[in-house]
């Protein structure tokens, strides 16, 4: 199996570029989650079968074998989508975070929308106001729950697990390494220095312990060595001075020898020069023997072109002219060197013109690939691009600009009306389906004397307002003849907009996103409930979100909400007692902590909508729901060893609860 059909988590999640502040915080909150590996549905059966079969190990540095953890996520490829929480000003710990395209982008996003909901903080003031939040400083708040460990400091890059570049953590890394490495030489000079002082204090322990083959001191006086060889040279003095001839032989031996050595001197002086001038001789009589060999081999052109040159070569040798053969090798390797040099760097400046130039190509064939098409990207086509610029500057610039109106204004411009006004009309339909859930929600009550009422209003969302706004600008005046709507400033305005749908350079995943983002026309709007009045439709309560409502009105907002998306979502018709389509619907653990108000409202409001229910909930709400429901499953485990289901009519239930209360 390939590594990148297992990647972890963490390899395709980045921290955005202008957001990177929040990264200590990203790896906090999503550490355990990126070192999580994913493994698609149809790898989920063989990776299970080989973990669980495998002993997980793992060798360290030193050689020794230690078992190793891993989590592992299941990507199922069936899953409702999350939808992230867009509460306008608010940036949240996903909106920093990009996922990486591939099969597993969809799985990252619901994953970021369900651990990554963390509002971003600056202060623990802002902190404490939050359900969940996180702060630049590391500290991650779980409703009740605060955490902040400190074991590595929030901004080192050793640390960082998530992104799928690591030059970060490898430079830090590498600096810790060259860090550890001085400080390892620091601590082998000290040993050698430690080490040099042992042979020292061993070599004086060895010569001390040799005196102990001395018995007695004057066995080392060495005075008196001193005085012994004193007197005898005095005694030799006495016998030379007492004696006239014994003093002039005394006096010429020591002549001679000076005179000897003097001598000697010269003659080794001699031998030597005599041995370094024949050695001389006879190389440059080897030199003369090549260099008349050399001469002889050359065609006479050759020999005429080399005396040409001698003006210019003496010229650039200057003072370094040889003056014997032995040193025009030296001479010549180093004209060499500086001609080779010269070369590189011509060569230098000829690649990069040349990459210059391909690079040109490419941007015209990119730019214009209709007209290019059968143009090759090399220096040998130079003259067709020449050739090509020439064309549209003297011949063909006007018949360009016509085409270029003609097309703006009958293709592209009204391609993009349209599809402004296709978004427009999803727009409206989203009011008429609003309006239509209104008119339903009109009819019950959601309190004594008062209902709700779903309102939509404009987005804040920046991008969204941009988008808009620039598609207003950009199909301005599209119906009207006049050529002069059709200037360069409104090419650029849609080619802005087509390149970003595109997916422009090194910011194709954004703008995929983007894209994603402002062409689903549910962005483009706020909803909200009201209650209002029934007499008077005043509003009474307004519900931008349930914070600081109690349970209850959480339960109704809950029901409400999902009752109107249900209808929504599938286009249902309120009211109505019989259509032709199916609508049924399964609740699993309903309303087992809920009031009975809350249950009962939710009730009617589900039969409103005419669904079918399949309600799954514990024994004792049935006294609650039992108006509502026509047959009943029961399940019980009798013996304790097996559930057994009867089916029951309403009726049949009402009559065996009245023989069996319990």
């Amino acid at each position: 199996m390939a590594e990148s059909e297992l990647p972890y988590a963490g390899e395709l999640l980045e921290v955005a570029a202008d957001l990177s502040v929040w990264r200590g915080a990203a790896e906090r909150v999503l550490r355990s989650f990126a070192l999580s590996l994913l493994v698609p549905q149809r790898h989920y059966p063989g990776v299970a079968e080989w973990v669980n079969r495998e002993r997980l190990v793992h060798r360290r540095s030193d050689g020794r074998t230690v078992g190793s953890r891993l989590v592992y996520e299941r990507v199922s490829t069936r899953r409702v989508p999350l939808q992230p929480r867009s509460d306008p000003g608010v940036l949240r710990l996903a909106d920093t975070l990009e996922t990486a395209t591939g099969p597993f982008a969809d799985y990252l996003r619901d994953e970021l929308v369900k651990r990554a909901d963390h509002v971003c903080v600056e202060t623990v003031e802002a902190l404490r106001q939050q359900e969940r939040a996180v702060t630049r400083e590391g500290q991650v708040k779980s409703r009740d729950r605060h955490e902040k460990d400190d074991r590595s400091r929030v901004d080192d890059p050793r640390s960082y697990l998530l992104g799928w570049g690591n030059e970060r953590k490898v430079d830090a890394l590498t600096e810790e390494l060259l860090g550890q490495q001085r400080r390892w030489v620091e601590a082998q000079d000290r040993l050698e220095q430690s080490r040099q002082q042992r042979t020292g204090l061993n070599e004086r322990l060895t010569a001390l312990s040799h005196l102990e083959v001395y018995q007695t001191w004057t066995e080392l006086n060495p005075a008196e060595a001193t005085a012994r060889a004193e007197a005898a040279e005095a005694e030799r003095q006495r016998l030379v001075d007492g004696s006239s001839a014994l003093a002039e032989i005394e006096r010429r031996m020591e002549a001679n020898a000076v005179e000897l050595k003097k001598l000697d001197d010269q003659l080794s002086r001699l031998t030597g020069d005599e041995r370094v001038l024949g050695q001389q001789i006879t190389d440059a009589r080897a030199g003369l023997l090549v260099d008349e060999q050399l001469v002889a081999s050359q065609p006479g052109p050759v020999l005429t072109a080399a005396q040409a040159a001698y003006p210019d070569l003496e010229t650039l040798l200057a003072d370094q002219r040889p003056s014997r053969p032995s040193e025009c090798g030296r001479i010549g390797e180093g004209l060499t060197a500086d001609l080779q040099t010269t070369i590189d760097r011509i060569g230098r400046e000829l690649g990069g013109y040349t990459q210059s130039l391909l690079q040109y190509m490419t941007d015209v064939r990119r730019r214009w690939p209709e007209t290019t098409t059968e143009m090759d990207i090399s220096v040998d086509a130079r003259g067709e691009y020449r050739a090509l610029h020439a064309r549209v500057a003297e011949d063909d610039l006007p018949k360009f600009e016509d085409n270029f109106r003609g097309l703006l204004k009958t293709e592209t411009i009204r391609e993009l009306a349209a599809f402004h006004t296709w978004l427009k009309r999803q727009a409206d339909d989203i009011g008429s389906r609003v309006a239509r859930i209104n008119e339903a929600l009109g009819a019950i009550d959601y309190s004594p004397g008062t209902y709700i009422t779903l309102v939509t209003e404009g987005t804040v969302n920046h991008e969204v307002r941009d988008f808009r706004a620039d598609l207003r600008q950009a199909t301005t005046d599209v119906v009207r003849a006049e050529d002069n709507h059709y200037t360069e400033q409104r090419f650029l305005d849609v080619q802005r907009i087509v390149e970003r749908f595109r997916g422009r350079e090194n910011r194709s995943d954004a703008d995929r996103a983007w894209a994603r983002r402002v062409t689903d026309v549910r962005n483009w709007f706020t909803f909200a409930a009201s209650e209002r009045d029934r007499q008077s439709d005043e509003e009474r309560e307004h519900y931008q979100d349930s914070d600081g409502k109690s349970g209850g009105q959480k339960e109704k907002l809950a029901y409400t909400i999902l009752a109107a998306s249900l209808a929504y979502q599938f286009g249902l018709e309120w009211g109505v007692t019989r259509s032709k389509d199916f609508r049924f619907a399964v609740i699993d653990e309903a309303f087992g902590r809920g009031s009975d108000v809350s249950t009962r409202y939710a009730l009617d409001l589900f039969a409103t909508l005419g669904l079918q229910l399949l309600i799954v909930t514990p024994l004792q709400k049935v006294q609650v729901i039992e108006p509502y429901v026509r047959s009943i499953g029961f399940v019980d485990n009798p013996t304790g060893s097996y559930s057994r289901l009867r089916n029951l009519t309403i009726e049949e239930f009402r009559e065996q609860a009245g023989r069996d209360p319990g």
